[in-house]
């Protein structure tokens, strides 16, 4: 039987409807989603790829730890936002972690070149939402679209560019025997 709840390490509405548009067409299932705001153990900001996988995960095991066992046929999904220095320039992206029955599948999703200005703002310890919003004089616009939807002018958004990501990550759960963790 699947279970019929995912909880998603956030509060934020884009990241719950991601997981719960994801996992329930992939899994073609009905399922609810409950966002859960637990710590990724990371910057508010993460600065490299590292730092944002590692918050992905932080967050997932804060929800397991919450639950301390209490669902263990539950699905289990965090997304963390973050932004590093590639060859071709600043750029953001979000890792995606799913939990699910003691299987992991964590993979990042497509990256975004950030202006040079916005990634300056970045290293002075600002948020990328709040950046995004005074530049496109937007309120709260990290719930919304974010940044993707601002500079691809919504032909991509936060919430699709995270179902891509996660829907990637699914395929471990399809195809189980031939994955190995």
């Amino acid at each position: 039987m699947i279970p019929d709840t995912i909880y998603v390490g956030s509060k934020n509405p884009v990241k719950i409807n991601a997981a719960l548009n994801t996992l329930s067409d992939t899994l073609e299932h009905d399922f609810d989603a409950e966002g859960i705001s637990v710590e990724s153990g990371v910057a508010e900001q993460p600065m490299s790829e590292a730092e944002t996988r590692e918050g992905a995960i932080n967050r997932v095991k804060a929800m397991l730890s919450l639950h301390e066992g209490s669902f263990p046929d539950s699905w289990y999904v965090a997304i963390e936002g973050g932004v590093d220095v590639f060859e071709d320039g600043p750029a953001t992206f979000a890792y995606v972690a799913i939990y699910h029955e003691g299987h992991w599948s964590v993979t990042r999703s497509a990256s975004l070149p950030l202006p040079v200005a916005v990634f300056q703002a970045l290293q002075r310890g600002e948020e990328l939402g709040p950046v995004m919003d005074a530049l496109f004089d937007t309120v709260n616009v990290k719930q919304k679209g974010g940044a993707i939807g601002l500079l691809t002018l919504n032909h991509a958004t936060r919430q699709s560019v995270y179902e891509v990501a996660l829907t990637l990550a699914m395929a471990k759960f399809h195809f189980p025997d031939l994955y190995t963790d």
